[in-house]
């Protein structure tokens, strides 16, 4: 059997020119970097936002107090609403194990089936990180048949965007110990940016810096993040354009004075040289599938502890471009599905028009308590109990008002007793299962699973056609959707998606002015576990007192209703919570609707620190939670759905440029180390330039 890299180094690619005239591009509206892999141009990626996108001015995501200085976070950008565009399919995936889950694989084959149907397509993926490449998974390109190419080229230093990103946060970093040295005007008493690094080394994760005499700079206490969990990524993957990504640049806070007053990266006049080293890694990269297939590979924040997805240029290009284009969240949708919708979606305004949720026979038996080195032996009560997992991320999808696919990523050891029984399990749910086999015939083994999302993508829109149309300027703040007293998330009614790309609308509750029933697969949520939605309960003791004017959160456990109600009249928007929910209360509903966690802790400083980004005018920021994706819990050793456990937050930190807040639970960190046997042991390269152990 070939490896991934050998089936890779078989392909017959196109010249990229060729897959850019699929999407009507010109030799003009691209830069090659090489035969293979180019860059839409500046002048093309400008016409297209241009061409695609209607500004419209929004509240601004947070605010600074109007006694600061310093401009709103957010404040001077605009919510750019898509005009008509393809329809954005989002793949994730049940909780990883080292069985396998395959994701990419999926969204690739995927894409090669959706082409085979003589659909216009297109993919919008992350770009490797060096990191896991030579750290503990090796390349992440797709596998077997379904595969990016170049891939050994995009999974190493593919344009450079990613030494690029870490350039210019290395370049703020150095700027701000070069002006501590020459006197430190700004009074800065606490640095809060780290340095960062595109590999995995857990000996950078504290460091002592400016050590070796005066030459050398102030010694003190620094630190490294691996480049994907920067906030330089993040701004890159969120930003609209280059004069948005400079913006955002410029609100990074990166320390404080000894007054509490926030420094940031416009008092050291950085972002103009930063905003240079990134002016081309801002534009998308264009690359293609084996099959010939265009993708978009753009931006790499890891979903466990950064937001998890591609970037929002790419996902626009894509759209502007295709009639249908394929993403994917990292990670299982705990982590980022969740991400997608209450981050990315959320400052985008780009919404999934269907979901494909990715499972694995071996993957549910790992959660039902099987060992990796018995997976391959049949084991139904197994996979009867790790189905769970699945259940709880099929339930948390539906809080979204996501009504996803199921496709099963078979592997050649998978019963056909194995996957009769999740689709039964399925069928139970009232969820749509699909065998996907992507991996061994690329997308000819992905056809039904395609024909599977064209029709859920035709019923979303039927359905949003049926309701009311929401205005782009009237999409009203996100209500958080209450958890039923047994713990499992209520089922939502209808599935995402609009045809004219405005935020989707969902069906209103029985009885609602709306009138509109639910759909008869998704139960209703019983009395007992959803109240009327009021004004929110008083805030536990365990965290941040907000403002007096927030709505706080409930002692009781569960997540804080909302100021209004799901799927109302006015055509709410399915995210987990509003605006004006305290951070320490965002995360709250996060851990216990998300993850099914009982009581949530945070540290001392942690609630200080909730308290000093609130009191900076951050309150309204979205939450980043940063933790173990080997579980639904903070604890990887927690397999399945686990339940009522506690979680901790055991720090915050502020992404003021990327707009949202991190916070970090259990033993989680944002440098990863290398394992016991690093890939790169098995790397190598011959005298050629073939590479091979890449996998």
């Amino acid at each position: 059997m070939l490896t991934d890299i050998e089936i890779a180094n078989q392909a017959k690619p196109f010249k990229i020119s060729r897959i850019a005239a699929k999407l009507n591009l010109t030799a003009e509206d691209i830069e090659p970097y090489g035969k293979y892999k180019a860059k839409l141009s500046r002048a093309k990626t400008a016409e297209l936002a241009s061409r695609t996108m209607t500004a419209r001015p929004i509240a601004a995501s947070a605010r600074l107090s109007e006694t600061q200085a310093a401009p709103a976070p957010n404040g001077s950008h605009s919510l750019r609403t898509p005009a008509p565009r393809g329809a954005l399919i989002l793949v994730t995936a049940l909780t990883p194990t080292p069985a396998g889950e395959g994701k990419s694989t999926v969204s690739i084959g995927l894409a090669d089936a959706l082409e085979r149907l003589k659909k216009r397509v297109a993919l919008s993926l992350r770009e490797p990180s060096l990191g896991p490449c030579f750290g503990i998974k090796g390349g992440a390109a797709g596998g077997g048949r379904s595969q990016i190419v170049p891939m050994d080229e995009i999974n190493l230093n593919f344009t450079g965007d990613i030494h690029a990103i870490t350039a210019a946060n290395n370049l703020l970093a150095a700027m701000i110990d070069n002006h501590i040295k020459f006197g430190n005007g700004l009074g800065i008493a606490k640095v809060f940016f780290k340095h960062c690094v595109d590999l995995n080394d857990r000996a950078l994760r504290e460091v002592r810096i400016g050590l070796g005499g005066k030459a050398n700079g102030i010694p003190r206490t620094d630190g490294f993040n691996i480049s994907v969990a920067s906030e330089i990524m993040a701004i890159l993957c969120l930003a609209e354009d280059l004069a948005d990504l400079k913006s955002r640049l410029n609100q990074i806070v990166i320390g404080e004075t000894s007054d509490g007053t926030p420094v940031y990266a416009r008092d050291l006049n950085a972002a103009g040289a930063m905003a240079a080293i990134l002016k081309d890694a801002v534009l998308p990269n264009l690359v293609q599938t084996l099959e010939h297939t265009p993708a978009f590979v753009h931006g790499g924040p890891f979903a466990n502890i950064a937001h998890g997805t591609s970037s929002v240029i790419a996902a626009r290009t894509a759209l502007a471009l295709a009639d249908y284009v394929v993403t994917e969240a990292g990670f299982g949708a705990d982590l980022g599905a969740e991400k997608f919708f209450d981050i990315f979606a959320r400052k985008s305004g780009l919404y999934p028009d269907a979901v494909v949720l990715v499972a694995t026979v071996r993957a549910l038996k790992m959660h039902g308590g099987v060992a990796k080195t018995d997976l391959n032996a049949e084991n139904l009560p197994a996979l009867e109990a790790g189905f769970a997992n699945l259940r709880a991320h099929i339930a948390n999808l539906r809080r979204f008002g996501a009504e996803p696919v199921v496709a099963v990523n078979r592997f050649v050891s998978d019963t056909p007793a194995e996957l009769k029984l999740v689709q039964k399990l399925c069928r139970a749910e009232g969820v749509e299962t699909v065998v996907s086999e992507g991996w061994g015939k690329g997308g000819k083994g992905c056809i039904n699973l395609a024909k599977s999302v064209l029709n859920r993508i035709e019923l979303n829109r039927n359905m949003n056609s049926a309701a009311a149309p929401l205005s782009p300027s009237a999409v009203p703040a996100s209500p958080v959707l209450p958890a039923s007293s047994a713990g499992t998330p209520p089922l939502a009614s209808a599935p995402m998606g609009s045809s004219a790309g405005t935020p989707p609308l969902v069906s209103a509750p029985m009885g609602s002015s709306a009138g509109t029933p639910p759909l008869a697969s998704a139960p209703q949520a019983s009395s007992a576990g959803t109240s009327p939605l009021a004004s929110a309960p008083q805030a536990s003791s365990a965290g941040t007192p907000p403002p007096a004017s927030a709505p706080q959160a409930s002692s009781a456990g569960t997540p804080p209703p909302a100021s209004a109600p799901m799927g109302s009249s006015a055509g709410s928007l399915r995210l987990l919570y509003p605006d004006a929910l305290p951070l320490a209360d965002k995360i709250r509903t996060v851990a216990r609707g998300i993850y099914g966690a009982g009581r949530v802790t945070f540290t001392a400083a942690a609630r200080r620190d909730l308290a000093k980004f609130t009191r900076w005018g951050y309150g309204r920021l979205p939450v980043c939670i940063a933790k173990t994706q080997n579980s639904i819990s903070h604890d990887k050793t927690l397999l399945g759905a686990p339940r009522g456990y506690t979680f901790p937050i055991t720090e915050v930190r502020l992404s003021a440029g990327a707009g949202f807040v991190v916070a970090l639970s259990g033993e989680i960190n944002t440098m990863p180390g290398l394992p016991r046997h690093p890939a790169a042991e098995n790397i190598d390269v011959d005298e050629n330039g073939i590479i091979s152990g890449l996998f």
